[in-house]
């Protein structure tokens, strides 16, 4: 999953980025409203973490523009205020939930976890496509009586795959997906990882086409 981290707390920013990345996610972090901005208006996240007191505004106007944009990423609040009257109207602007700081970032990760399953529409965290089933969670892939362990982006790509089956994803989003802002990549990266994929996906019903000139599509029996 790829986050956007609004947070001016640069020793905060960089526990929960550390965190973020160690189960495989990919994170850019704003620390202000501007540059919040720029990155949401040029990439695409599964989940924007905000905090609310920014050294240039409140992050209550970011979130009511993305609303009012009709931009439907979910958004977790980072906020000092434990006032129910404030944490009601962060909600009633858009938000999906809301941490109150300090917290645990365990429970910040489970919050993720479960904001991202209401928005799938799942509350399961595995996915399963025929014979092959993927726990997120848990970084494994199981095909039939076989658990094979994955790396972080190989995790991350091929769960952008199953959560999507039949579509088409060009080469230049999956880069996008997959690396940050501040990662140093090439297209022919995505190659690599497709290639990885592909050997573990050998023998089952569940494979990863080349679509030449548009990019890969998983398709299943």
């Amino acid at each position: 999953m790829k986050f956007l981290l609004v947070e001016d707390n640069v020793e905060l920013a960089n526990a929960i980025c550390s965190r973020m990345q160690l189960d495989g996610h990919v994170i850019d972090h704003a620390e202000n409203l501007e540059d919040a901005a720029a990155f949401s208006e040029v990439g695409e996240y599964d989940l924007i973490l905000l905090d609310i007191m920014l050294p240039d505004g409140d992050g209550r106007t970011f979130l009511q523009r993305h609303r009012t944009g009709k931009l439907d990423t979910p958004v977790i609040v980072l906020t000092a205020r434990s006032q129910v009257s404030d944490r009601i109207s962060m909600l009633d602007l858009g938000a999906d939930d809301y941490v109150t700081k300090p917290f645990d970032h365990a429970e910040l990760k489970a919050r993720c976890r479960a904001v991202l399953r209401r928005k799938s529409g799942n509350a399961k965290t595995i996915v399963q496509l025929g014979d092959v089933a993927l726990d997120p969670v848990a970084g494994n892939l199981s095909i039939r009586d076989q658990v094979i362990s994955l790396r972080n982006r190989e995790l991350r790509l091929l769960e952008l795959l199953m959560n999507a089956p039949g579509q088409i994803f060009p080469k230049t989003k999956l880069v996008d997906r997959l690396f940050s802002y501040d990662d140093d990549v090439s297209e022919n990266a995505v190659e690599v990882y497709i290639g990885r994929l592909r050997k573990h996906l050998e023998n089952t019903r569940v494979k990863i086409t080349t679509l030449r000139g548009l990019g890969y599509r998983l398709d299943h029996e």
